[in-house]
């Protein structure tokens, strides 16, 4: 396994993968795994958002409510992140960055212009009932902390945005070429090696 992934390491560089699935498909988890696998770090959108302190009320209300920022603001807020000094030397791992379809060619523009092409966009499968079990599991556990989106109303519109939204973004990612399908339904390790073991046979 480490000799995969020292090759998987080589071959993207200082580029990027990009990760996409349903809520709780475990997206944030092989994120970070991912990192510490490739010496790599993490730029979520959604996180760089909800840390911000000067968003407009009507757009954090917007994606509080599980629904999709605005393309425009998500954007100019996000995409400046790729370029950030700290991360000139290392591969970037992409947590859903560009989830809204017409996003995807300013996402690839600023990933290559910050010199992190994205190499490729590793899709994690669950349905929607794994969603629901995962969502009570974790409402139960108090896993996430406190988030706004995390009610069963804004999950039900996470969902649709995912399916009217998101779909058609890894569609697009698909016909490039790039787009690599994993069971997210799997243990957190178990999708990880299939991670790892997918790119690592796309490289032969």
């Amino acid at each position: 396994m480490n000799d995969k992934i020292q090759s998987v390491g080589s071959w993207l560089g200082k580029g990027s993968l990009n990760l996409f699935g349903r809520p709780f498909s475990g997206k944030d988890t092989q994120a970070d795994i991912l990192a510490a696998l490739l010496n790599g770090k993490v730029i979520g959108g959604g996180e760089i958002l909800r840390s911000q302190t000067d968003v407009p009320k009507d757009i954090s209300q917007t994606y509080d409510s599980g629904d999709l920022a605005p393309s425009n603001f998500y954007l100019k807020e996000v995409t400046p992140y790729l370029s950030r000094p700290e991360y000139n030397s290392c591969p970037l791992i992409l947590s859903s960055l560009g989830r809204m379809h017409g996003e995807e060619a300013s996402i690839l523009k600023a990933a290559d212009d910050s010199h992190h092409p994205i190499k490729g966009v590793i899709y994690l499968k669950i349905d929607e009932d794994l969603v629901w079990e995962r969502f009570r599991s974790a409402k139960q556990i108090k896993d996430r902390g406190q988030r706004a989106d995390d009610t069963d109303e804004a999950l039900k519109l996470r969902l649709e945005k995912f399916r009217t939204e998101t779909l058609p973004v890894i569609e697009y990612y698909r016909n490039l070429g790039i787009l690599h399908e994993i069971d997210g339904s799997l243990s957190v390790q178990a999708v990880t090696q299939e991670i790892i073991e997918t790119l690592f046979h796309a490289l032969v």
